[in-house]
C-alpha cells in the first residue's frame, strides 16, 4: 500500500488557508546565502504557494558571499521587525557560514522550519505545545499515523540528521513510541530492523534501504531525496515497496506533506507570539 502525501497535504492546505484568512495579512521572510540556483526555485515554489494562500513571501537573497556578521545582522533584524511573522533561513548555506550560528539569531516563535535550537530543547524536552516544530519530520509522523498506532510502536530510525532524524526520535518518543536511533555504523541492518513495525529513512542515498533490509510487517518512510540521471529519488530501492504492507513513494510521498505543514507552522509561529500555547 502506498501512503500518499498529497490528499493528506489538501486537508492541511484548506485548514491553513481558513486560518490564514483570520489572522490578516501575513509577511513571511526567505533567507537565502549560498548562491545555489537551485535554492532561489525551491523558494519561487514556495512564493508561488504563498501566494495562493494570501500570504506574502519575501525573498531576501544575500549572495555566497555574505560575511557571517552580515548574515547574523539580516536574521536578528527580521526577528525584531513585528511585520514579519515567519523567518526561513533556507539550508544548506555557503560552506564559509556557520549555519548553527546563524540559526541563533532567529527567534523562536519566527522560526517556521523549527530548527533553532530554543525549538529543538522544547520538543526534546516534551513541551511540543510552546514550539514551532520541523515540518519534515511532523510529515513523517503525520503519514506513520496513517498505519499505525504510535503508542507502543516499535521504529527505527535510519539517519540521525538534525533536520529529520533527531528531532524525529523526540517527536515520536513523545507520541509513546519506542524509537531505536540507525547510523552509518550500525552492525546487521536487517537484525535491528527485524523486530521493528516501522523503518523511516533520511539519509540522503539513493537505494540505502534494499528489500533484505525489510519483512512484510514493516511500514518503510522515505524521507530522502536524491537527484539523479532518472530523475528524483529516495533512499530506498523501489523494491522494498513490493515487499512491505505500506511505504511512501518518492516523489509523491513526505514531499507535498512537509510544504503544507510548513505554512501550517505559519499559523502556529503567529499564535506562539501572541503567548498562546499550540497543540
Amino acid at each position: 500500500m502506498q501512503l500518499l502525501g498529497k490528499p493528506l497535504a489538501a486537508g492541511v492546505t484548506a485548514e491553513v488557508r481558513a486560518r490564514l484568512s483570520a489572522l490578516g495579512a501575513l509577511h513571511l521572510v526567505s533567507v537565502v546565502a549560498s548562491g545555489d540556483p537551485a535554492t532561489l526555485v525551491y523558494v519561487e515554489s514556495k512564493r508561488r504557494q504563498a501566494e495562493k494562500l494570501g500570504v506574502r513571501l519575501s525573498v531576501r537573497d544575500l549572495g555566497a558571499e555574505v560575511s557571517q556578521a552580515e548574515l547574523h545582522r539580516v536574521l536578528r533584524e527580521l526577528s525584531d521587525d513585528e511585520t514579519v511573522h515567519g523567518v526561513v533561513l533556507e539550508l544548506p548555506l555557503a560552506p564559509a557560514l556557520d549555519p548553527d550560528a546563524a540559526l541563533r539569531q532567529i527567534v523562536h516563535p519566527k522560526d517556521i522550519e523549527g530548527l533553532t535550537p530554543a525549538n529543538l530543547a522544547l520538543v526534546s524536552a516534551g513541551r511540543e505545545s510552546e514550539a514551532l516544530l520541523p515540518p519534515t519530520p511532523r510529515s513523517v509522523r503525520f503519514l506513520l499515523r496513517e498505519a499505525l498506532e504510535l503508542s507502543g510502536a516499535r521504529v527505527a530510525i535510519i539517519g540521525p540528521g538534525r533536520t529529520v532524524g533527531r528531532p524525529l526520535a523526540w517527536m515520536l518518543n513523545n507520541r509513546g513510541a519506542t524509537v531505536t536511533l540507525c547510523n552509518e555504523f550500525t552492525r546487521d541492518l536487517a537484525g535491528v530492523l527485524e523486530r521493528q513495525d516501522a523503518v523511516v529513512v533520511a539519509v540522503g542515498r539513493a537505494g540505502l534501504l534494499k528489500p533484505e533490509h525489510v519483512l512484510p510487517h514493516h511500514v518503510v518512510i522515505d524521507a530522502g531525496i536524491n537527484v539523479t540521471a532518472g530523475g528524483v529519488v529516495g533512499d530506498v530501492a523501489p523494491e522494498v515497496g513490493e515487499i512491505v504492507r505500506a511505504y511512501t513513494p518518492v516523489p509523491g510521498g513526505v514531499g507535498p506533506l512537509t510544504s503544507a505543514l510548513m505554512f501550517q507552522n505559519l499559523v502556529r509561529a503567529v499564535r506562539l507570539q501572541r503567548g498562546e500555547k499550540v497543540e
